[in-house]
């Protein structure tokens, strides 16, 4: 019979460091810009590692999903506008992989005050 640790149940419970935290938040945070898969993803992780900079960027990612799926639903002008939308994501990227908490360009805000139920 295999030995079984005696903090076998808390095995997944364990303390992590304040460095370690932090690489938990961004790996979320740079996770959830990869489309609807990767924010689903993303939210089952930060259910276990809740930050304040993973619920930023979990805001901008879901934010620019549902902006550039209703752009996509306008011909032309819609398509040619998500241009705007890919390089906002860029930008939302770019401050994840840096693990700042940067608000993408013109409709940042708004996502941050209107997706607030990611707390």
């Amino acid at each position: 019979m295999p030995h079984i640790p005696s903090d076998y149940e808390n095995i997944f419970e364990k303390k992590m460091s304040w460095t370690e935290r932090q690489r938990m938040a961004t790996l979320v945070a740079v996770i959830s810009y990869f489309t609807l898969i990767g924010w689903v993803v993303a939210m089952v992780i930060y259910d276990k590692h809740q930050s304040s900079l993973a619920s930023f960027h979990l805001r901008q990612s879901l934010g620019l999903i549902i902006t550039g799926a209703i752009l996509s639903l306008i011909p032309l002008v819609g398509w040619i506008l998500n241009v705007g939308v890919l390089l906002a994501w860029v930008v939302g990227l770019y401050g994840a992989i840096r693990g700042q908490e940067y608000k993408v360009p013109l409709l940042g805000d708004l996502y941050q005050q209107y997706l607030d139920f990611i707390k």
